[in-house]
């Protein structure tokens, strides 16, 4: 599969976690990750490049959980109707703004399908990726891992080649455009069956779909990870990257399954890992990524405030998480106003905020050329 970070995908290290010649994952230390204690696990990321202990201007940061349709401002919801002639059930952008409260994540969802379908042509995915990476570059990100929901599409009627063309052409030239390395990965919608899932994986492998990997997101509660065994077993087959949304609405058993089940790499949320210490320890041990989406959480009320939020806590107990901005435009930030309602309001450190964003960078699938690229100019940023 073709990616636009100018590398290649195979990874180099489990997670980012350097590999000793035994196969056990080895900390920076040198230490086996299962021997180490609270005293010798090292607290910085990572080993090959310098982590400054501030940044001077916007974060340079991965962002790895981010949903291109969940970048839709309101003004290019209004704009996009108005070139494809499609009417809108809100009179102006003041009433499409008031139906931005939610009460779960389900009525988030209706609101974030419904406002789909101004999205008609390759030009409109395109406008909308393009309007994200702009935003983005200003946010300081610096590599981007952006998920597509083809099957949202598809049901509407809009063709595969339509939504992926859109997208894939302007992330084929991000970097030089924007500063922003990418990787286009497909989400699969888990509140439909699998075997839908499976034809519309088989159809972008067919068509030789630029995508890095593959994904779960949708309506959590109901629909665990092991529903899509196959599914993620043919796209491990298939040489892709493998993500799941788990542990925000569901259970901790659900991030179990995503482990263990779809063999995944990367947890999406995963915030509730810190109600199974056991699971807690696995996580720590094995450095398994977690994208937290700090504002999103709130805004789907899977936390009460952000004062309530678990992140300090996660980073207190060794987690390996990223801060990440989910669906922006709904949910009141990109990773900057992540960042930055972190500090004002639960105190975040500089030096916390460094290590989320070195975190990050490790936990890209981006090729280790370009990781370290990264890292150094994080290191660089600090001077």
């Amino acid at each position: 599969m073709e990616s636009y970070d100018g590398g290649a995908q195979a990874p180099q290290a489990k997670n980012g976690v350097p590999q000793a010649e035994s196969g056990v994952p080895q900390a920076e230390s040198g230490v086996p990750q299962a021997e180490q204690t609270a005293e010798t696990r090292p607290e910085a990321v990572p080993g090959f490049a310098e982590v400054p202990e501030e940044v001077h201007g916007p974060l340079p940061v991965a962002e790895l959980h981010l949903h291109i349709e969940g970048t839709l401002q309101p003004e290019l919801i209004f704009a996009l109707a108005e070139r494809n002639n499609i009417a809108l059930p809100y009179a102006d952008l003041e009433e499409l703004r008031a139906r931005y409260e939610f009460t779960d994540l389900q009525s988030f969802l209706d609101l974030y399908y419904a406002n789909m379908a101004v999205l008609q042509t390759e030009q409109d995915f395109a406008d909308m990726t393009r309007a994200y990476l702009s935003r983005a570059a200003t946010a300081g990100v610096r590599h981007a891992e952006i998920m597509l929901d083809p099957q949202a599409h598809l049901s509407r009627g809009v063709a595969l080649e339509t939504c992926v063309n859109g997208v894939a052409s302007v992330l084929a030239t991000s970097q030089e455009e924007f500063g922003i390395s990418t990787l286009l990965i497909a989400a699969f919608l888990r509140d439909l069956s699998e075997e839908s899932a499976l034809e519309v994986l088989e159809q972008l492998l067919a068509m030789n779909a630029p995508i890095a990997g593959i994904g779960l997101d949708s309506a959590e509660v109901g629909n665990p990870p092991s529903k899509f065994e196959r599914l993620f077993a043919r796209a491990k087959d298939a040489g892709l990257h493998r993500i799941a949304h788990a542990g925000e609405e569901g259970p901790p058993s659900y991030i179990v399954e995503a482990l263990d089940v779809l063999d995944v790499e990367r947890i999406d949320h995963g915030i509730r890992c810190m109600e199974d210490p056991d699971l807690l320890e696995r996580l720590v041990q094995e450095l398994m990524p977690l994208t937290v989406c700090p504002l999103s959480n709130v805004r789907l009320r899977a936390v009460d405030t952000l004062a309530d939020h678990p992140l300090p806590g996660m980073l207190a107990a060794g987690l390996n998480v990223s801060v990440n901005s989910d669906d922006p435009a709904y949910f009141g930030g990109y990773v900057d106003d992540n960042f930055s309602q972190l500090r004002s309001v639960i105190g975040l450190s500089e030096f916390d905020c460094v290590r989320l964003a070195a975190n990050s960078i490790r936990s890209s699938f981006a090729s280790e050329e370009r990781k370290t690229e990264l890292l150094a100019g994080l290191a660089a940023s600090g001077r």
